[in-house]
């Protein structure tokens, strides 16, 4: 059961919680450098506490999700292989273990930080309205994964108090929309009666998604270039301008995936497995890091 209850909080879903770790890399000033290795520690240590309290928390939400969802998840090609949808986990263990992930991830957020403490409820009370409510409401429904992931951001830079650029948050929305959009529209050209897997599906069509997908696709690469020279707390010299091709290629290499490679369906199946993407980020995380923390003159 325990091998069961595992797969069904979703592990490979956890990466998404690393946007907690962008305060720690995007927040450095003059007052904070690597020589001083005991705040950096610090700081680290928290974050990571951080990024464990929130897998916890997502992992109960996955459970409800999926428990909220079960009838639905056996009609659905890939779903129905899911411990609570193929049977292999029951109901009853689902919830207890959701609710004691919450009892102690929450609480837990509290005492290493009251503001993440506030960012952990908050995710969690969105999230189950997701689950309930605003899956169901036209462009809400995405909207509200968004509001997931900038809470993530938000949770990174309260546990150390720092405060990031609010261009980093903006980006973080456009980024979610492009990839929620993204995922809605390839559920709907592979699924077959779409409608009947997501009742939400049936508010959308291709074309309507392909032009919501152009709009934040173009205001996320106008977003993070405005970023890269524009915050307060980067480089002087604008050395972090030199990130923005790796950003235009990662939304081409997606965009390209989700048209052509009919892929999009599970972003975070994109982001582990293609090669291209893969490289990118590490690329995009490597220039960064070095601008950050060692170019920081100009």
């Amino acid at each position: 059961m325990f091998r069961y209850l595992l797969v069904a909080m979703r592990p490979k879903q956890w990466p998404k919680n690393t946007i907690i770790f962008l305060a720690l890399a995007f927040s450095m000033n003059e007052s904070w450098r690597l020589s001083q290795v005991q705040a950096l520690v610090r700081a680290t240590a928290l974050t990571m506490l951080a990024f464990v309290l929130f897998c916890l928390v997502s992992s109960a939400v996955y459970l409800i999700n999926d428990l909220v969802d079960i009838e639905r998840d056996r009609q659905h090609p890939k779903k129905r292989f899911r411990p609570l949808a193929s049977g292999k986990l029951s109901p009853r263990a689902a919830l207890i273990a959701a609710i004691v992930l919450v009892w102690v991830a929450i609480p837990a957020s509290f005492a290493l930080s009251p503001g993440l403490g506030v960012a952990a409820m908050t995710y969690f009370v969105l999230n189950l309205a997701y689950s309930f409510i605003l899956k169901h409401v036209v462009i809400l429904d995405v909207l509200a994964i968004a509001g997931g992931f900038v809470l993530r951001a938000v949770a990174g830079a309260l546990v150390i108090a720092v405060s990031i650029s609010p261009w980093l948050y903006i980006v973080t929305t456009l980024g979610s929309l492009f990839l929620g959009f993204s995922k809605r529209r390839h559920e709907i050209l592979v699924l077959d009666d779409a409608r009947k897997h997501r009742k939400i599906l049936d508010e959308y069509t291709p074309e309507f998604l392909d032009q919501m997908i152009s709009i934040v696709a173009s205001s996320t690469v106008m977003a993070y270039s405005l970023y890269t020279f524009s915050a307060p707390n980067l480089p002087k010299n604008n050395a972090m301008m030199l990130t923005i091709p790796f950003v235009l290629f990662g939304i081409f290499r997606y965009l390209y995936l989700i048209h052509l490679k009919n892929e999009g369906g599970s972003p975070e199946d994109v982001l582990l497995k293609d090669i291209p993407i893969i490289a990118v980020i590490a690329l995009w995380l490597l220039t960064s890091l070095t601008i950050l923390f060692v170019y920081r003159g100009g």
